[in-house]
């Protein structure tokens, strides 16, 4: 099944910011895929639904934790225990 968003959602992928235009299921045994432009340069590019993170909005008050695939190194390796980093 092949879903158009419209309007296109805006989403934050490994490649950079872009609008989801396009959701493809193939059904239960594979995950969605999610067929995103680009911002910057327009490139159309399809991404397994764990590569898709929804924009920050505040208007609608969805990813307000601003997750991203940005984050750093050291970031991604600790670990904190009673607010304390450990590493």
């Amino acid at each position: 099944m092949i879903l158009q968003l419209t309007p296109p959602i805006l989403v934050d992928t490994p490649l950079g910011r872009g609008h989801a235009i396009f959701i493809i299921d193939y059904g239960m045994h594979q995950n969605t895929c999610w067929v995103v432009a680009n911002q910057e340069t327009g490139i159309i590019k399809h991404f397994d639904c764990n590569d898709v993170i929804l924009s920050t909005n505040y208007t609608y008050g969805m990813n307000l934790s601003k997750n991203s695939f940005k984050q750093s190194e050291s970031s991604k390796n600790e670990k904190k225990i009673n607010g304390n980093a450990i590493v």
